[in-house]
C-alpha cells in the first residue's frame, strides 16, 4: 500500500526530499524518512504484482481498515493469485500492517489456504517487500511528469496510468532481487540494508 500525498513540508517544490548526513551516517535509523501525510490530503493505493504481471492497482478511500483490506483481499487478492497461480502452487506476500494481522483476514486465509500460501513476514521488513520499489518508482515518474496534477482526481489518475505502464523487465527484476534481498538482511543481522 502507498500513500502520495498532495505536497508536504518537508520536501521542496520538486519534490524530493533532502537530509543532510556524514558519511558514516547514510543507514542510520535517525538519518531515515518516513512518509509524512499532508493536511491538503493524497492518494492512497493497494497493488500486487507477480513475476508474470502487474496485478490491479486499487485506490483505497480515506482510510485502510480489515474490512476495507477484506474486500480487496476476496475481490482482488484471490483472483489474481488464482489466474497466476491455477496449480495453487504460489506465494502471497504482506507485511504486518494491523489490518493484515486482523482475525477476519487471518481467518479468510485460512479458509483459502488451498489456493495459495501466505507467506509469514519479519516484523518492520520494508527492504525484503520488492513492492516498495515499484511504489518508488511510481513517484518517480510522478515527479517527471510534464503537467503535474492539480487536483486528487487527476493524481489518482496519474498514479493509475504509471502503474499500467510499469515494465515488465521492472517487476520481474524485483521478484529475482529477492534470494539476494534475503542474503542482504541475515549479513546485516536484521538491520538497515541498500534496499
Amino acid at each position: 500500500m502507498a500513500h502520495y500525498p498532495a505536497g508536504s513540508s518537508h520536501q521542496r517544490m520538486d519534490g524530493r526530499v533532502r537530509i543532510w548526513r556524514k558519511q558514516n551516517e547514510n543507514m542510520d535509523p535517525s538519518c531515515l524518512v518516513t512518509t509524512v501525510q499532508a493536511a491538503g490530503g493524497g492518494v492512497m493505493v493497494w497493488g500486487v504484482f507477480s513475476w508474470h504481471s502487474l496485478g490491479p492497482l486499487v485506490p483505497i478511500g480515506h482510510h485502510l481498515n480489515a474490512t476495507v483490506y477484506l474486500s480487496i483481499v476476496s475481490d482482488h487478492v484471490h483472483p489474481f493469485m488464482t489466474t497466476m497461480y491455477p496449480s495453487s502452487d504460489g506465494y502471497f506476500q504482506q507485511d504486518n500492517a494491523a489490518c493484515h494481522k486482523a482475525r477476519i483476514i487471518s481467518n479468510w486465509f485460512l479458509e483459502h489456504d488451498n489456493k495459495f500460501t501466505v507467506l509469514k513476514w519479519p516484523p518492520q521488513s520494508p527492504d525484503l517487500n520488492p513492492i516498495e520499489h515499484l511504489w518508488d518508482v511510481v513517484e518517480r515518474e510522478l515527479r517527471a511528469l510534464d503537467v503535474h496534477p492539480t487536483n486528487l482526481h487527476q493524481l489518482q489518475d496519474a498514479i493509475l496510468s504509471i502503474w499500467a505502464n510499469i515494465s515488465k523487465e521492472c517487476f520481474q527484476h524485483l521478484v529475482e532481487s529477492m534470494p539476494r534481498r534475503i542474503k542482504a538482511v541475515l549479513k546485516a543481522k536484521w538491520g538497515q540494508t541498500q534496499y
